[in-house]
């Protein structure tokens, strides 16, 4: 198969908050053989939190994103669930509405830049599934995650809004999503069917409301354990730093313990294909996840 290019856009949390999902992404990237290619000049993607004090701008500041893609002749690989949502939903409102496109450029034209609607966006998770294939990952594992019960956690944003999963996103379903799980299978890992692996992880809800959040985040992960998992993973690192850093927290607000190991999604890809668990930044995170 001929060699995969993409523009990486790897957002805010990546880089500073989760570090150790970039290592394990970075990593994964090498041994498939796919080149990303960083937009170092792309700024935050307004974390949907932006889009409800202004949401032009919000959309002004994705176009520019999705800009730095399009001088690179690239499609946009995003490695968060929430950028996915706001870089994504961006591109399909500005190609679907030529008066908000005409707007945009306008301001973009103050910088230099002006957004064509050329490139497509998806989350690392769908390109490797659309774009690398399942098969042929499968062919590439070495190291077989057999003895590991998996529980996959969709989060919100990559399943949510349909319109925009059905556009970027491999029209994955938010009722019945199956592409963690499939992935999963392909690595040779067991992979728990548990009622919470499509809700909310609380993350958006925890600066109004601790508790809720705490609650959320404490119902998923209990659902996951009491269905056998030994490990969760997730494509957001917004879900991770829930389900990781709040895990003491959410056990208080469930009344009971929990302890359960959370991963990204490249880090499983990574174990499977035999990378060294430290380069894959096994050994930062909260909750022990008794790999690295």
């Amino acid at each position: 198969m001929s060699k995969l290019r993409y523009a990486l856009f790897a957002g805010c949390t990546p880089k500073g908050s989760t570090p150790e999902l970039m290592m394990a992404t970075m990593a994964v990237a090498e041994k498939l053989g796919i080149e990303l290619v960083e937009l170092e000049a792309a700024s935050c993607c307004g974390a949907s939190h932006l889009q409800d004090f202004d949401d032009f701008l919000s959309v002004v500041l994705n176009a520019r994103n999705l800009c730095y893609a399009e001088k690179e002749g690239l499609d946009m690989v995003t490695v968060c669930n929430t950028c996915q949502l706001n870089v994504a939903g961006a591109n399909l409102r500005l190609k679907s509405d030529s008066k908000l496109k005409n707007s945009v450029n306008e301001k973009l034209a103050e910088v230099g830049l002006n957004y064509t609607g050329s490139v497509q966006v998806k989350h690392f998770l769908y390109a490797i599934l659309e774009d690398y294939g399942l098969d042929n990952l499968a062919e590439q594992v070495v190291k077989p995650l057999r003895e590991m019960n998996i529980a996959p956690f969709y989060g919100c944003h990559n399943i949510r809004p349909t319109d925009i999963a059905q556009d970027s996103n491999g029209g994955e379903s938010p009722y019945m999503p199956t592409s963690l799980d499939n992935l999963i299978i392909a690595l040779g890992g067991n992979s728990i069917d548990y009622e919470s692996k499509n809700k909310c992880c609380g993350f958006h809800a925890d600066l109004q409301a601790p508790h809720t959040s705490h609650a959320l985040t404490g119902k998923a992960l209990l659902d996951a354990k009491d269905n056998n998992a030994d490990y969760m993973v997730t494509p957001c690192p917004l879900c991770h730093l829930n389900f990781d850093t709040q895990q003491k927290n959410a056990a208080k607000a469930a009344g009971r313990e929990i302890g359960l190991p959370v991963l990204h999604l490249p880090q499983i890809i990574g174990l499977a294909l035999g990378i060294e668990p430290k380069k894959l930044g096994l050994d930062k995170h909260v909750i022990d996840t008794q790999l690295a």
